[in-house]
């Protein structure tokens, strides 16, 4: 008995990793070249008015881009303090994380082409309709490149209002351009790019739950009785509001929502309940939540969650009575219960082998960058500060001499909220900004920011807190 459960839950993970495979590794390549190719300011360049064309225009960026519900945040607070209005804002945070090359490629794979379809429409829609909500409800604020906006030099200048406390405050950043190709570097060096955070950058940020989605799918398929949700198949708008509640403070990435919804249609869950899990739990979760309230401010926040709830009620109720059912019907293996890894070709076993080995060596290399500081982290709190940077010192990758070690000043610091590449990435942004800093080493296994420069701590508190995350000094040299 419990032989032939284990034999059918390996049956049930193995064909949908298969499944998923070939169109994820696709979508994580398309991600990459975007990611390497794409001029950063592009995206800030069109999204300053506070009218309806830069909201279309967010949502219409935010709909391909592979940036989960956490990385999506202090990314669009970066685009803001470029001078992106709120709506604009508010429309990339909705449409972001709901969808990506790679959820969409493996959408297609597992729920086939009308759901591969109607996910980016319906996350672009809801994206739009939450950014003109911003733009028509929320405390208006000057466009930073016309109100308030002075160009000194390189800097820029902008003031702005910040929603909840009603005071006026300027910020001046160093006015981005696109970095120019380096002498000599050609398209080859820019695909080894692409493929580095391809297939280990993004590995590393979706892969646990990509993994952690499969492992609770194929639960779902083996474990839970066909009669449970078949029993609510007729309720639909109920089927929706309790996807809703579970759905909005649980974290679940765009790509590893696939798999669970896959298995509770099969169970009898309805495609337009399966849609609304689909949008919400990318797009929210509870510490997003926290986030955009103390980024954003509170009216912002609640237009937000108004946007993503009536859009994936609204959609979720089109798919359930204006679309034709036959459209989303799950794979009959799944919907069966019957599933059989030894049906495989050769092929799906050569995708399966790919996407397996590639997510090993993205945690083997997390696993192994974050203990080679994690000696220095432990020595800590043992030993006083000036012996812990000595020590960590010689576990860092940068190419100072000794002499330089000893001359500089280096700060180290707690960051915590960060749990992707792109928070570390933004994180570092953050920090490089401060006056002063001249080094910035974040390290995101152990939560460590080693900052060499003479700055000034506070400033460094702040400038991390206003990206949504909060830093502690450890140690100050």
């Amino acid at each position: 008995m419990v032989l032939n459960w284990i034999e059918s839950y390996w049956d049930a993970l193995v064909m949908m990793t298969a499944e998923m495979a070939p169109y994820l590794l696709l979508g994580f390549f398309i991600a990459g070249l975007l990611h390497t190719f794409v001029p950063r300011t592009l995206y800030s360049k069109h999204l300053a008015p506070r009218n309806m064309k830069s909201v279309v225009k967010a949502a219409a960026i935010g709909v391909p881009l592979p940036l989960c519900s956490c990385g999506v945040i202090p990314t669009t607070v970066s685009l803001r303090k470029e001078g992106a209005s709120h709506g604009a804002c508010t429309s990339f945070l909705i449409a972001t994380p709901q969808t990506g090359v790679d959820s969409i490629a493996a959408t297609y794979s597992l729920m086939g082409l009308p759901f591969a379809v109607i996910r980016p429409l319906a996350a672009l829609f809801t994206a739009m309709f939450g950014g003109w909500l911003v733009n028509r409800f929320g405390r208006p604020t000057p466009d930073p490149s016309r109100e308030g906006g002075e160009t000194c030099g390189e800097k820029h200048c902008c003031c702005h209002h910040e929603e909840e406390e009603h005071e006026e405050h300027c910020c001046c950043h160093e006015h981005e351009e696109p970095a120019p190709r380096p002498h000599g570097r050609g398209w080859g060096e820019g695909l080894l790019e692409a493929f580095d955070y391809a297939f280990v950058d993004m590995m590393q940020d979706v892969g646990k739950w990509l993994v952690v989605g499969l492992l609770i799918a194929a639960l779902i398929t083996v474990a839970v009785p066909s009669e449970w949700l078949a029993a609510l198949h007729d309720y639909k708008l109920l089927n929706m509001l309790i996807v809703l509640a579970v759905a909005i403070p649980m974290y679940v990435c765009a790509t590893g929502s696939i798999p669970i919804a896959v298995s509770l249609m099969a169970k009898g869950l309805t495609p337009g309940a399966a849609l609304v899990l689909l949008m919400a739990g990318p797009a929210v979760n509870s510490a997003s939540i926290l986030v955009i309230g103390k980024v954003f401010g509170k009216r912002t926040l609640w237009l937000y969650l108004l946007s993503i709830i009536i859009g994936a009620i609204l959609f979720g109720l089109g798919i359930d009575y204006l679309l034709p059912q036959d459209w989303f019907a799950v794979q009959a293996g799944f919907a069966n219960g019957e599933h059989c890894a030894h049906g495989l070709s050769v092929m799906d076993w050569v995708w399966v082998a790919a996407l397996v080995l590639l997510l090993i060596n993205a945690f083997w290399q997390m696993h192994r960058h974050g203990h080679s500081c994690e000696c220095c982290h432990d020595h800590d709190h043992n030993h006083e500060a000036h012996e812990y940077e000595a020590h960590c010192h010689e576990h860092q990758s940068h190419e100072h001499t000794a002499h330089e070690h000893a001359s500089a000043e280096v700060t180290s610091y707690t960051i915590s909220g960060m749990s992707c590449n792109h928070c570390k990435a933004n994180v570092e942004r953050a920090i490089r900004s401060v006056e002063g800093v001249e080094d910035v080493d974040v390290n995101l296994a152990t939560g460590i920011a080693t900052v060499t420069g003479h700055h000034d701590p506070e400033q460094v508190l702040r400038r991390v807190d206003e990206f949504g995350y909060s830093a502690t000094i450890i140690s100050e040299n």
